[in-house]
């Protein structure tokens, strides 16, 4: 999915006030600045950067260069990057662009990202499997501004609950759980996460690890 986010830079220019919603763990996203010449001057070797990006956007490029950049002209520069699942969701985040040119001038941008949360229940196949001694587990939880109660539960092939991973309220996004085997027995489990919205309404999925010694 692709997100354009089209912003105009000066000298001057006050920061964006609008917070741009990213889809989650989302690839293809496109943040494209208009870097304007206000001057009556020729500007050379502007450089478009992004500065403070989390570590969880993967900026293709986090620089952009424009070698001339003429009187009142204006060309763009675009940003291509991905959101990995573990970004966090329905938080604001700022991102700062600063331009610079031939002589040393600088000005900087802000614009407001928000990454929208998962639309969907989700649990993952645990990696690895087969495991010896831990594996993680891997889920994620969609909604705006709800919490769940959770829990995370290993079962044995007769049904019968072997190890508690998590009973807890979570917050929509991605999360990791660590399932450590020591002490259990080679063979095949089952894994089942439950979530409980606020309507009480259950939401129930299960899969299969095996352990391997």
């Amino acid at each position: 999915m692709k997100t354009i986010i089209a912003l105009f830079l000066c000298v001057n220019i006050a920061a964006a006030q609008q917070a741009y919603e990213i889809p989650f763990a989302s690839k293809g996203n496109t943040i494209e600045l208009s870097v304007a010449n206000s001057s009556t001057q020729v500007t050379e070797e502007v450089k478009v950067e992004v500065t403070n990006a989390p570590a969880w956007l993967k900026f293709i490029e986090k620089s952009v260069n424009i070698a001339l950049l003429k009187s009142k002209e204006e060309l763009s520069a675009s940003f291509n990057f991905s959101v990995e699942k573990t970004a966090e969701v329905n938080k604001k985040q700022t991102l700062n662009f600063t331009i610079t040119d031939k002589t040393g001038q600088k000005w900087t941008k802000e614009i407001t990202i928000i990454i929208a949360p998962p639309t969907n229940y989700e649990l993952f196949q645990n990696y690895p499997n087969p495991f010896n001694p831990t594996t993680t587990i891997d889920y994620q939880l969609p909604g705006v501004g709800t919490r769940l109660n959770v829990s995370l539960k290993v079962y044995d092939m007769l049904g019968r609950e072997v190890a508690l991973l998590l009973n807890e309220m979570q917050e929509p996004g991605y999360y990791q759980k660590t399932f450590d085997a020591r002490g259990f027995a080679s063979g095949m489990y089952i894994y089942r996460l439950i979530a409980t919205d606020e309507q009480n309404n259950h939401h129930a999925f299960q899969k299969k690890l095996m352990v391997l010694k």
